[in-house]
């Protein structure tokens, strides 16, 4: 029992501080940087991959293993994920960050409930941890963006009036606006100084920021620069456009709102009654864990309710 403490306290403890020391200390410019360099070797690997197979498959190496990992589109979504959660650091120090929790949760697991399968389920929840951090890093940073993206593309056409060039304008608006918008827009420019076209940077901040609003300014810029328009005017109709959509998603938000509590409540209704049975009637709950039907009915009760909680989330989505 000791060793299994031990153990889950130093796998906790050694995943905070991979996450950590990764995650600062280091310029996000750069690093951003040397990803995009990192992603553009890649992808020059697929291509050699490609044309000159015969001559690598001879070569059996733990290199060529984990380049065959590495081609998993499970590994490319985690790293696309990272990218656009703003966390700058390998897949392979998140995949040993998820294996340590992993390992975490079967040592408490298996103090909790030696011997039974929800071993496996608290190992599976505590591994999924860095993921949920993940998706909510990204979500939070895309709201963040979207949320700059009007007044940047008001101060784009402010400069763009004035007589600036586009370049310009986005110099002016890295000097004005903090991250993440600031952050990518950094990039672009350091990008193009590098000798990147325009609208190519502009695609790989759509890669690494997926909004349908900035979609449609690369859509603008990509057309201005092969058929020559006035792009102030085309950005400051843009800038109304995405004001628009957002306050049309507020609204839906405020009208789902009710729904979405109530679809809470109800699925974490059943967890808080079996706590209050727990605290007040102890015998009553003490069953579920301890007579095999019980754990039977456990089980068919979190399933169910795991899947009314992801049907009630699919029915309250709105795609528009």
């Amino acid at each position: 029992m000791d060793f299994l403490i031990s153990s889950a306290v130093f796998a906790l403890v050694l995943a905070l501080a991979l996450m950590l020391w990764t995650g600062g200390g280091r310029d996000q410019a750069a690093e951003r940087l040397e990803r995009l360099k990192q992603a553009e070797a890649q992808e020059g690997a697929d291509d050699l991959f490609r044309t000159d197979r015969r001559r690598r498959l001879p070569q059996a190496s733990s290199g060529m293993l984990l380049d065959m990992i590495y081609r998993l589109r499970p590994l490319r979504r985690l790293e696309r994920a990272m990218w656009q959660a703003g966390v700058y650091m390998r897949v392979s120090e998140m995949l040993l960050i998820i294996v340590l929790m992993f390992g975490a949760g079967l040592a408490v697991g298996q103090m909790l409930w030696p011997g039974s399968l929800l071993i496996l389920g608290t190992g599976a929840a505590a591994g999924s941890l860095p993921i949920l951090y993940i998706r909510y890093r990204r979500n939070r940073r895309m709201r963040a963006f979207a949320m700059q993206l009007p007044f940047a593309l008001d101060l784009i056409k402010s400069s763009l009036e004035a007589g600036h060039s586009l370049l310009r304008g986005l110099q002016v608006l890295v000097q004005e606006f903090a991250d993440p918008i600031g952050g990518e827009f950094r990039t672009v420019l350091e990008q193009t100084r590098l000798g990147m076209p325009l609208p190519r940077a502009f695609d790989e901040m759509l890669q690494r920021v997926p909004e349908e609003d900035l979609r449609l300014l690369v859509i603008a810029i990509k057309v201005q620069s092969e058929v020559g328009s006035s792009l102030a005017q085309i950005v400051g109709r843009l800038s109304e456009i995405v004001r628009t959509r957002q306050r049309l998603q507020q609204q839906i938000r405020a009208m789902t709102a009710q729904s979405r509590m109530s679809g809470m409540v109800v699925g974490l209704l059943p967890i808080l009654v079996l706590g209050a049975f727990s605290m007040v009637q102890p015998g009553y709950a003490k069953v579920l864990f301890t007579d095999p039907s019980g754990k039977a009915a456990l089980k068919i009760a979190v399933t169910l309710d795991v899947m009314a909680l992801f049907t009630i989330r699919r029915i309250l989505r709105v795609d528009y």
